[in-house]
């Protein structure tokens, strides 16, 4: 057994934490000692290592705890959602990474970068912001899974291969708005189509079915739709009526 004060020092962590981290009820010990002092066993240091995972990832405590009450989480699923979340991470860290390198180049070249060049990796919508509540909402999925074991080995010329595809799919996307094309329209679908195929190329399998669910958050959420609708107003309803009427096409050729 082991005592508060031992654990906090191989932990890295301070006894107040420890305290802290029984009274939330997700790290206690399972004895005490005769004088009251709390006694930890190999086993009761599981969830603690738990827990300062989920820190590394920046969730907070209080969604640790909902996280870790599941009763539905076992110690290894938890360990294989964490590891995909980190891989999701590390692909992101390469490419800011890299970016980075490239401006040192840059200024020890006396080279000017272009804006564009400067924040390329950030853009106006940075999913990296909604890393917790992708996680919280799609972390237990498949798809999720599969989206973070391919990033997490992308190079920079993946990432720009992907960016380009994405820019293209936009670039017919807003043409066929501009030229008020229905959603309905085969061009609208073909267009819908492609955004499929991107995801599913890119990231993880995406069916026909959950390509409309992807649609239906384009418009609920408003930072989605926040997203569309600041290239074009009305962009974000159209383009979910064309991915489901891209869907129902595909259903009908079944």
């Amino acid at each position: 057994m082991y005592t508060v004060g031992e654990v906090a020092k191989f932990a890295g962590v301070t006894v107040r934490a420890l305290h802290h981290y029984d009274a939330l009820g997700v790290v206690s010990p399972s004895a005490r000692s005769t004088t009251g002092y709390r006694l930890y066993s190999i086993d009761d240091l599981a969830p603690l290592q738990q827990v300062l995972f989920y820190k590394e990832l920046g969730f907070s405590l209080e969604r640790i705890r909902e996280l870790m009450s599941d009763p539905a989480r076992d110690r290894r699923s938890a360990l294989e959602d964490q590891r995909a979340k980190v891989e999701d991470h590390l692909g992101r860290l390469r490419a800011v990474l890299d970016l980075i390198d490239r401006t040192l180049d840059a200024i020890e070249k006396g080279v000017e970068m272009q804006p564009k060049e400067l924040f390329e990796i950030f853009g106006d919508f940075d999913p990296s912001q909604y890393t917790e509540e992708v996680a919280r909402r799609w972390g237990h999925t498949d798809a999720y899974r599969e989206s973070a074991r391919r990033t997490g080995r992308y190079t920079k010329g993946d990432w720009e291969r992907i960016r380009d595809e994405n820019a293209a799919v936009t670039a017919r996307m807003l043409a066929a708005f501009d030229r008020d094309i229905a959603p309905t329209d085969p061009e609208a679908m073909d267009v819908a189509e492609a955004a499929r195929r991107a995801i599913d190329r890119a990231f993880y399998t995406c069916s026909h079915a959950m390509h409309e669910a992807l649609a239906e958050g384009y418009v609920s959420d408003p930072r989605f739709r926040s997203y569309y609708d600041k290239q074009r107003e009305g962009l974000a309803e159209w383009f979910a009526a064309a991915i489901r009427a891209n869907a129902a096409r595909a259903a009908s050729e079944e």
